[in-house]
């Protein structure tokens, strides 16, 4: 295996190909800390250097890890956290406010052990809060020297764009970054999102390379149902009796067909599969366990020709989603009613209240 290196869009950074996400270390996946520091420095060893975590992932219990792991290691590392979530009940405890994003750095750096961060992501967008007060903050953060530049994660098209129209009005800093969801079972990001970040420069970080799971060759159309992993985790997700659930195990079966043409395994040419959008700078693997890591790595040598990803556009056509990858669906203006019909029941345009 050799690893390869690529520009973080215009950030001056140069990362791996395939960094290493790190949601699984703790009490919502691995629960050992001594294993997750293990693998964490088998993917330094094997030239990996951007590690990325978030203060969500088990309650900070990740960070903690990334950080012990990191001890004396540090300068090699391109670290990455995110923030946006509540870790706790209660009032302003969350988004992407001004209190909110202070408070959730500080608490990340602590977790860390650091004192900076190199790149700080907004984990998803908060549409309570104007863009110019959460640009403002991340700002601040750069000139206060706790953070190097900020990005953005699983922001819609139309957002970026935005958020890129505030920082030029208002002189302020951009995101440089977005982490978006893209796999073979979710390639909506195709549309607008990809074209949009290369467009603009950003540099691109996918997740979910596996699609939560489907596309490791475990879920099998007329397979047993495993209660093991995600499936133990958000059981309704792997039911196959939901029409989503069928379509994607109907998918699977032509997909595992490449592979085996291709001489590879479905995981395989899912993991590799992003890195083939010219907008993609690296791919997020996450695993739990060192064989998972190792099993992803074996496959980073892997091209799928041509022909290949010509079969794939027909068996999932370019920009399809067959799942929602990013719940974009609960966007507020199409999971609530009233953003979206008249109050006066009538035909015509009326004067917006906001975002």
């Amino acid at each position: 295996m050799t690893m390869t290196y690529a520009a973080l869009g215009r950030t001056g950074l140069t990362v791996s190909r395939f960094a290493l996400g790190t949601m699984m270390f703790g009490r919502s996946g691995n629960p050992d800390h001594d294993d997750c520091v293990r693998i964490i420095h088998t993917a330094l060893d094997a030239g990996i250097n951007l590690i990325d975590t978030a203060d969500m992932y088990s309650g900070g219990e990740s960070e903690e890890i990334v950080g012990n792991a990191l001890a004396g290691r540090r300068d090699e590392v391109i670290l990455a956290t995110k923030g946006h979530f509540p870790l706790t009940e209660g009032l302003n405890t969350g988004g992407n406010s001004r209190r909110h994003l202070i408070r959730a750095v500080d608490a990340s750096l602590n977790r860390l052990g650091t004192d900076y961060i190199d790149l700080y992501q907004v984990h998803r967008p908060d549409w309570s809060t104007d863009l110019e007060e959460t640009l403002g903050v991340l700002t601040d953060l750069v000139r206060a020297g706790k953070i190097r530049t900020f990005g953005c994660s699983t922001y819609p098209a139309f957002e970026i764009l935005e958020s890129h129209r505030v920082a030029e009005q208002r002189g302020l800093m951009r995101f440089r970054t977005e982490q978006p969801p893209y796999n073979l079972l979710a390639r909506g990001v195709e549309r607008d999102v990809l074209p949009v970040a290369e467009r603009e420069s950003m540099g691109v970080l996918t997740w979910s390379p596996l699609a939560f799971g489907f596309l490791t060759g475990r879920h099998r159309k007329n397979g047993p149902v495993r209660t093991q992993g995600r499936a133990a985790i958000r059981p309704e997700w792997f039911d196959p009796a939901d029409p989503v659930t069928a379509r994607k195990l109907d998918i699977v079966e032509e997909l595992v067909t490449v592979a085996d043409e291709l001489g590879c395994s479905l995981p395989a040419l899912a993991t590799v599969f992003p890195l083939h959008h010219r907008a993609v700078t690296s791919v997020l693997l996450g695993p739990r366990t060192a064989e998972q890591l190792t099993a992803s790595l074996d496959c980073a040598d892997l091209t799928i020709d041509e022909a290949a990803l010509d079969r794939i556009d027909e068996i999932v056509p370019p920009g399809t989603d067959v799942y929602d990858a990013a719940n974009w669906t609960s966007l507020p203006w199409t999971a609530e009613p009233e953003r979206r019909r008249s109050r006066s029941g009538g035909t015509g345009p009326r004067k917006s209240s906001g975002r």
